[in-house]
């Protein structure tokens, strides 16, 4: 029976000319079965073609323990960082293969009665969908490539009492006066618009519809004023097109309408 293949010894050659590029670790007692440059570079290059530090260790034939030894010794700086380069040029690779897995499929065997009759093409769209939300996030994960991370969620709560402490402290800045008179101001606004638009209404009426809207509350004065409901008749005036003759046409300010049902109220007792 033939074996399968360790999987991470599986290497994609990366080209020459992007391994990163670095000085050996000084060694105190050369050996030839040690690290020598030569085999350090041997390492770098099959870590930036498998992105496994297994992997690599064992295209050298050395140990992952030696390798991290290696790693922290003095004068290692530079290795690190090549060490560092060639693990995202390896990411770099291992995204490019999932992304034509992604676009191009994988062949799945097909199997009748144990045997082999054929291969289909098997499209991931999860994968395709990973891929794109990764490397364009700003059409296709509204900013967010990825989910939160513990930092991220940290970042999140402090923005969020930072903007709560913000939001306390306006809050604070604000007297019942200043609410009050904002108020005011709105409803005045409010009725403004409300005339001007009614006042608009009543200039776009002809002629005849005029008048009769006009005979119109003057039949319906006069039978509320036999039924003993003239006042609710006058405050129901605002209703309908204002700029009639003999309407009020400017808004009200803020508690006219109150004085008005107080006086109102006077007379009634009066």
């Amino acid at each position: 029976m033939t074996r399968r293949a360790d999987p991470r010894t599986v290497r994609l050659p990366v080209p020459i000319g992007e391994v990163p590029a670095f000085t050996p670790v000084p060694r105190k007692c050369p050996r030839h079965d040690g690290w020598t440059p030569l085999r350090q570079q041997t390492f770098i290059e099959a870590l930036a073609d498998t992105d496994s530090i297994a992997a690599a260790c064992k295209a050298v034939n050395m140990s992952q323990r030696g390798a991290y030894f290696l790693r922290r010794q003095p004068g290692a700086d530079s290795f690190r960082a090549a060490w560092s380069a060639a693990l995202d040029l390896g990411v770099q690779r291992i995204e490019d293969v999932a992304m034509d897995r992604a676009l191009n499929g994988v062949d799945e065997p097909l199997y009748s009665y144990g045997k082999l009759v054929g291969t289909r093409k098997r499209y991931n769209d999860r994968l395709l969908m990973f891929m794109l939300r990764n490397r364009a996030p700003d059409r296709f994960a509204e900013g967010r490539p990825k989910a939160l991370n513990a930092v991220g969620k940290m970042e999140e709560e402090r923005l969020r009492k930072k903007w709560r402490a913000e939001w306390d402290a306006e809050r604070a800045n604000v007297s019942p006066e200043n609410v009050r008179a904002s108020i005011d101001a709105k409803v005045t606004a409010i009725r403004r618009e409300v005339a001007a638009q009614r006042e608009r209404e009543w200039e776009a009426l002809s002629e005849e519809t005029r008048e009769a809207w006009e005979r119109f509350e003057r039949l319906k004065a006069r039978d509320l004023e036999h039924a003993g409901l003239l006042e609710s008749a006058d405050r129901s005036a605002i209703s309908g097109p204002q700029a009639r003759p003999g309407a009020r046409t400017t808004a009200s300010e803020p508690g006219e309408d109150i004085a008005s049902a107080d006086a109102l109220a006077e007379n009634k007792q009066a």
